[in-house]
């Protein structure tokens, strides 16, 4: 009788299943060969990726966060590793590729505990506890920067940028920490940065050497009549959210016209009507206006005989920035235009940059917006800049919204994170001590990555380094600034540090992650045919065979 039972299908064919360990292993494998592809962009020495799509662009970059983002992942769990490194990008801005390596080794050292026998959730309960713990180390070894000293945010910028196609270029330090010194504002009792008061422009020509930093906006604009003039000095800004049009009806209308005269009526009206909004706009002592919708044939006609500057169209960011750098009222009826809604800029004026037309207004005198213009001679080497830039910015906002927490780099902070975690799991009882010690083990990659990318023996560094720490030397780490020979150092003296932010963020996103994948111990696939719809037969549409 046992022979005739038939087999109870619970899924639709088409799905997959994986239980237990395989499940487990295949997640591990997935998470480990994510940590393993951005593995080698890490440090001062990390190496390049170079991305190409299906249409062939090219995206070469060692940022970790952007090869990720590049590569078309369909595993699920290394799709979960992948949000690690955009979750970093998102709070901090820097050390995407930390958050990822550490998910990986978490994963890796997990898989030598499963295969002692330990239980996925004792494990997870370890790796809690030990999250726990090195974020309160991480805030009692951290230091204080200070914040208002341009050297001091100089070192954090050098740091983010190292690495990177820049190469700490004293030039782009300079802009970057300029840039968020102007922007800074009092937001409570503390000092904060919005990074979308900081514009970055990016033009293809000359070098790197050629970029600056505009004490204002640059808008991607023309002027709207070629009478007006390319350059206003002492400007006196008006922002427009209206049209310098003769307004539309809403509804269906006709004008009925019988006689020649009155078409010639209609227009004059018209005309009027123009003529009378360049006035107010001329009577309030504007002399550039940008208006964020259209401006009439005409209305260019009238602002131009006025020698007013005029820009149409351009975007509410673009208006919003050039309020908080030249301190205009943006104003929707001309009724309100007048010498107190205008901003001052001590120029605008219009410029060809690569081909293109640019409109700069610029040498505000206390900007709340300003630009970053990137030059470059291809826009693969500005695209970089440019995420150089970005991963700059964002550490530096970390480190002024966090009063100056910082730590040091070169992997001194993991150590030391990872030796007092060692101490800690003495202290506990029962298997969640195995799980702690994995997970100050797993810290440790940061440092074997560094010296294995600068092309140094990563056991002898490992060595050395946790002699020092044992010493006391909380701030000894991997010193790659000299390539021929790399030495172990005071980290903090050598300038490499990094924001506490960063490194609390990383171990915070790369546990979570990890303990996520540890506790999965089934997955249930649906097959690509499932959202496919039916398949072609062989052959194209009219189902002949063919040859493959």
């Amino acid at each position: 009788m046992a022979d005739n039972i038939q087999p109870i299908f619970i899924l639709p064919e088409g799905y997959t299943r994986t239980s237990g360990k395989d499940a487990q292993r295949n997640n591990i494998a997935a998470a480990k060969a994510i940590a393993n592809t951005v593995k080698s962009t890490l440090g001062p020495r990390g190496m390049d990726k170079m991305l190409v799509d299906n249409i062939g662009d090219i995206t070469i970059t060692n940022d970790g966060v952007t090869v990720l983002k590049n590569m078309e992942v369909e595993n699920p769990a290394a799709k979960m590793i992948v949000e690690v490194a955009k979750t970093q990008e998102e709070e901090v801005g820097d050390g995407t590729t930390t958050a990822v390596i550490i998910a990986g080794e978490l994963l890796k050292n997990a898989e030598t505990l499963l295969d002692q026998g330990i239980h996925p959730t004792l494990i997870s309960r370890g790796y809690k506890l030990a999250a726990n713990e090195a974020q309160e180390i991480l805030d009692k070894i951290a230091l204080k920067l200070d914040i208002g000293s341009k050297e001091d945010l100089a070192r954090i910028v050098k740091t983010a940028t190292i690495g990177k196609s820049t190469g700490a270029d004293e030039h782009i330090i300079s802009l970057v920490v300029d840039a968020v010194r102007h922007v800074k504002s009092l937001v409570g009792k503390t000092e904060g940065v919005d990074l979308d008061d900081i514009k970055i422009e990016k033009k293809v020509g000359g070098g790197l050497a050629d970029s600056r930093l505009v004490r204002g906006v640059i808008i991607d604009k023309e002027k709207v009549h070629p009478d007006m003039p390319d350059t206003v000095k002492n400007a006196k800004i008006a922002l427009l959210n209206l049209a310098l049009e003769t307004e539309k009806t809403n509804i269906d209308a006709q004008i009925k016209i019988e006689k020649p005269e009155q078409i010639s009526a209609f227009l004059d009206e018209e005309e009027r009507m123009l003529r009378e909004m360049v006035k107010k706009v001329s009577q309030s002592g504007a002399n550039v206006v940008v208006c964020q919708k259209g401006i009439d044939d005409t209305a260019q006609h009238f602002l131009a005989k006025a020698g007013i500057l005029a820009f149409r169209r351009v975007s509410e960011n673009d208006i919003k920035k050039i309020g908080k750098a030249t301190g205009a009222k943006i104003i929707s009826t001309l009724d309100e235009a007048d010498a107190s809604s205008l901003g001052q800029a001590g120029v605008v004026r219009v410029e060809k940059l690569a081909g293109e037309t640019l409109a700069f207004i610029e040498e505000c005198k206390n900007p709340k917006a300003v630009t970053i213009l990137i030059r470059g001679g291809t826009e693969h080497v500005i695209d970089e800049v440019q995420r150089a830039i970005e991963d700059s910015l964002g550490d530096l906002r970390a480190v002024i919204e966090d009063s100056g927490a910082i730590v040091a780099g070169g992997g001194a902070c993991e150590m030391e994170v990872s030796k007092q975690l060692k101490e800690f799991a003495k202290k506990l009882e029962g298997r969640e001590q195995l799980a702690v010690s994995s997970f100050a083990d797993s810290l440790e990659i940061v440092v074997k990555t560094l010296a294995e990318n600068a092309g140094m023996d990563p056991i002898d560094i490992q060595v050395d380094l946790r002699a020092e720490h044992q010493k006391g030397k909380t701030w000894a780490g991997v010193n790659l600034s000299d390539v021929y020979k790399p030495t172990v150092s005071d980290m903090f003296k050598e300038g490499v540090i990094e924001p506490l932010r960063t490194k609390k963020q990383a171990i915070k996103s790369a546990s979570e992650v990890a303990v996520m994948i540890l506790r999965i111990d089934d997955i249930i696939a649906a097959g690509k045919s499932a959202n496919q719809g039916p398949r072609m037969p062989p052959g194209g549409p009219g189902g002949m065979g063919g040859y493959e």
